[in-house]
């Protein structure tokens, strides 16, 4: 059964990073995360009750863990290609497998075990597949962004492991929804307080970069081009002579002809909505599969990394990304890697 729950929610995460995606053409990271937050929390209010002080520090730290990772990954997914962020978190299971069997001591049996191999086999050929997009030339400010996310999104994953056996499903889900909405609410405050100091040092603040959104260009080499994130193929001195380039649009700001930034005024979308719903349910999935007595939680992340699935397909279909032959073929090795996984548990 924790199966079948862990599958449905990893079908919910892909089109919840797709729906992030298309929510960060108007607003920025923080905007999008507050509100999408904020709105998940309104609707678990029916489910919200007391419980052990001891829970709600618990759960404090977990805010803190998920808000850093949902951060560093938002900003990453808009400045990379879906389908290379994609990839990059696909990485999250090898450590979460290992230290499952090291902190927990999961046992795996050969169908399990033959489960994962071909799912990370399939991550991995999914990462060198990707250079074929041009994101070599991607800034490299999205790839450090995109690691600070995997990290701290281990260090969650593990440490729901651990505090799920003592507390329920629901109260984990709704106070920390809380506490995320509180931290957000917190960074939004920050950011519009220093939101009018001047841009200096190594930071160079665009006002403005092409929408990822937009459709792809062709340099003549048949292959699409994703003009957020690749540099033309005339200016890689450009970029290597940047420290630093940050695209202020990555956080809901504009930069002033006179180097000071200033906010961008929220504009409503109901796509934050759709993002609410489907993390609300995604997440609502995957703590009560985390919760059944025999639920593997290695077995678990490399399910839910099969969003990528659906990613893939987004990505292909709406975002028109590139060099889809190839990892349509590392696709197909996942699919065989999850049903492996789904047969065995």
């Amino acid at each position: 059964m924790w199966s079948i729950l862990a599958v449905f929610s990893a079908i919910l995460l892909g089109l919840y990073d797709v729906a992030k995606k298309t929510a960060l053409k108007k607003n920025g990271v923080l905007t999008v995360l507050l509100v999408a937050t904020a709105l998940s929390t309104l609707f678990l209010a029916p489910f919200f009750r007391l419980g052990p002080a001891s829970g709600f520090l618990r759960l404090g730290l977990k805010a803190v863990l998920v808000t850093a990772s949902w951060i560093s990954g938002m900003i990453g997914l808009k400045m990379l290609p879906l389908t290379t962020v994609s990839t990059i978190k696909g990485s999250r299971p090898v450590f979460v497998v290992l230290f499952s069997i090291i902190l927990f001591g999961e046992h795996l049996n050969w169908m399990q075990w033959s489960g994962i191999a071909l799912a990370l086999v399939a991550l991995w050929l999914l990462g060198r597949t990707s250079r074929a997009d041009g994101t070599v030339k991607a800034r490299r400010t999205g790839f450090i962004w995109m690691g600070v996310s995997v990290v701290t999104g281990v260090a969650s994953a593990l440490y729901d492991k651990h505090i799920i056996a003592g507390l329920d499903p629901l109260f984990v889900q709704c106070w920390t929804n809380l506490f995320i909405t509180v931290i957000l609410a917190l960074c939004v405050c920050v950011e519009r307080l220093f939101s009018g100091a001047s841009v200096s040092g190594t930071f160079r603040f665009a006002s403005s970069l092409p929408s990822a959104m937009g459709p792809s260009r062709s340099h003549g080499h048949g292959r699409p081009c994703f003009p957020e994130t690749e540099a033309p193929e005339n200016s890689l001195t450009t970029e290597l002579d940047s420290t630093a380039t940050f695209s202020s649009s990555n956080t809901g700001e504009d930069a002033s002809q006179d180097g000071r930034v200033k906010p961008v005024k929220f504009q409503w979308d109901w796509t934050l909505v759709v993002v609410a719903v489907l993390i609300t349910a995604a997440d609502m999935l995957y703590f009560f599969a985390l919760k059944q007595p025999d639920a593997l939680l290695s077995v678990i992340s490399v399910i839910r990394r099969g969003s990528v699935l659906v990613t893939f397909i987004c990505g292909a279909i709406i975002f028109k990304e590139g060099n889809l032959r190839a990892k349509g073929l590392n696709m197909l090795l996942m699919a065989a890697g999850i049903a492996l996984l789904l047969i065995g548990s």
